[in-house]
C-alpha cells in the first residue's frame, strides 16, 4: 500500500530544511521522525526550547539558517531549470532510501523527466577514481554500456575520471543514467562536465540533496556517496587508491546490505590498491556487465560460462585423447606400448590410432605412430614458461 503524499506544508518545511540540515544529519532526522518538518522549523523559527541532541551554539547555528530560508523562491528555481523536489510519501520517493534510517534525506532535488523511484529499482552504481587511467576509463565506459544494454540504469557522481567515463558509456549505448551531485541540482560541479551534466538532464536524471545554489564541501562529497549506495542495487568500483571516496560508497553499499563488486587492476597499481582491499573482504570480482548483472539481477541472469578457445584436442573422446597422451613427444612408439600407456588392450589402441591419423593427429612409419607437428605439444620450462 502506498503512503500518502505530504501535506503541502508538511512539503514546503521539507524544502526549507533542505537549507538547515547538512545532508547525513541523523539527530535533525530524528526531529523529522519524532515531531514532523513542520514543527522542526517551527521550533526552529520561534523562541521555543531547543530539540534534543544538539548544544545551544549548534541549535543557534541551525536557527540563523533557518530565519533565512525562503522554500517558494527555491522551488522556483528548481523549476527554472526542469527540477522538482521529492520527498518521503511522494510517489517518486525510491523507498531504499529508507534503509538510511534517520539519517536518509530530508528530500531530493530532481531534474528530468524519468521517475528516480521506477529507474532506482533496476540500478547498478559504477563509482572509481577522478585520475584514472586509460585502463580505468575503459572499464567503467564498457561495463556502463554493457549494463544499460541490458535494461539497467547506471548511477554515479558526476565527477573527472571513471564517474564521467560510466555516464558517457551508458548515454553512448542509448541507455539510462543518474548523476547524483553533492551541490544543486542547477549548479553543475565539476564545471568541466557542464556540458555531460546538461545531457544527463536532458536524458536522464540529476539528483541532489543540496538546494539550488548551495556548492560542495568536503563533508558533502562523503555524504552523497552514501545516497549513490542507498539509490542502488549494488556498487561496482573501478580504479580506486586506499583513500578514496568511492570505497567510502562500497562501505555504505555494505552497511546497507548491497551487492559491492571491485574490477581488478594490475597487482603495481596504486590506484586499484583500493579495489584490491574491497576484494580481498566482502567484495566479488567482476570483469564485464554480464558478471555484475548475474550478481545484482533476478533469478536467471547468468553470464556465460568463461573457458579459454577450444582447440582440436577438447572435441576427441576420452579414449583417443588417452592413446594420445600415451605417445612420446619426439620419438615412435609401437602399437604394444601404445596400448599399455594408455591402459587398454591392443586391439582398441589400433583402432584409436587409425581415427587419430584421420583427424591428422599422428602418422603411422611401418610398425611405429608418431606424433604429427599439429599434435606435439609444446614443452614447458620448469619455470612455467613455454
Amino acid at each position: 500500500m502506498t503512503a500518502a503524499p505530504p501535506p503541502e506544508d508538511e512539503r514546503l518545511a521539507r524544502v526549507a530544511l533542505t537549507r538547515v540540515l547538512e545532508p547525513g544529519d541523523a539527530i535533525g532526522g530524528r526531529w523529522l521522525r519524532e515531531v514532523g518538518a513542520g514543527e522542526v522549523l517551527h521550533r526552529l523559527r520561534g523562541e521555543e526550547k531547543p530539540l534534543a541532541g544538539v548544544t545551544a551554539r549548534r541549535w543557534e547555528g541551525l536557527r540563523a539558517r533557518a530565519a533565512k530560508v525562503r522554500p517558494e523562491r527555491d522551488l522556483e528555481v528548481a523549476r527554472g531549470v526542469g527540477g522538482r523536489f521529492v520527498c518521503p510519501g511522494d510517489a517518486e520517493w525510491p523507498v531504499t532510501l529508507d534503509d538510511l534510517g534517520d539519517a536518509r534525506p530530508v528530500g531530493l532535488w530532481v531534474r528530468g523527466r524519468p521517475s528516480l523511484r521506477i529507474w532506482a529499482l533496476r540500478s547498478v552504481a559504477v563509482v572509481g577514481a577522478r585520475a584514472c587511467t586509460e585502463y580505468g576509463a575503459h572499464m567503467a565506459a564498457g561495463l556502463a554500456a554493457g549494463l544499460a544494454e541490458r535494461g539497467w540504469v547506471v548511477i554515479s557522481g558526476g565527477a573527472y575520471g571513471v564517474d564521467g567515463a560510466a555516464h558517457r558509456g551508458a548515454l553512448g549505448a542509448g541507455g539510462a543514467t543518474v548523476a547524483v551531485l553533492a551541490c544543486g541540482v542547477d549548479r553543475p560541479y565539476p564545471r568541466g562536465h557542464t556540458e555531460l551534466i546538461g545531457r544527463i538532464a536532458e536524458q536522464g536524471l540529476v539528483v541532489g540533496e543540496l538546494p539550488p545554489g548551495d556548492h560542495p564541501t568536503p563533508s558533502r562529497f562523503i555524504q552523497r556517496n552514501r545516497l549513490i549506495a542507498a539509490l542502488t542495487r549494488g556498487t561496482v568500483v573501478v580504479e580506486a587508491a586506499y583513500r578514496s571516496g568511492a570505497l567510502a560508497t562500497a562501505r555504505s553499499a555494505q552497511e546497507l546490505g548491497r551487492f559491492t563488486m571491485g574490477v581488478p587492476g594490475p597487482a603495481t597499481s596504486g590506484l586499484s590498491a583500493g579495489v584490491h582491499e574491497l576484494l580481498r573482504g566482502d567484495g566479488v570480482l567482476v570483469t564485464d556487465a554480464a558478471e555484475v548483472v548475474e550478481l545484482v539481477g533476478d533469478m536467471g541472469d547468468l553470464a556465460p560460462a568463461r573457458r579459454g578457445p577450444v582447440v582440436p584436442r577438447d572435441l576427441l573422446t576420452s579414449g583417443a585423447q588417452r592413446v594420445l597422451a600415451a605417445l612420446p613427444a619426439r620419438d615412435r612408439a609401437v602399437v604394444r606400448d601404445v596400448a599399455v600407456g594408455a591402459g587398454t588392450t591392443e586391439d582398441d589402441a589400433i583402432g584409436r590410432l587409425y581415427e587419430l591419423q584421420s583427424l591428422g593427429f599422428v602418422e603411422r612409419h611401418g610398425d611405429g605412430w608418431q606424433l604429427t607437428r599439429q599434435a606435439n605439444p609444446p614443452v614447458f620450462t620448469e619455470g612455467g614458461g613455454s
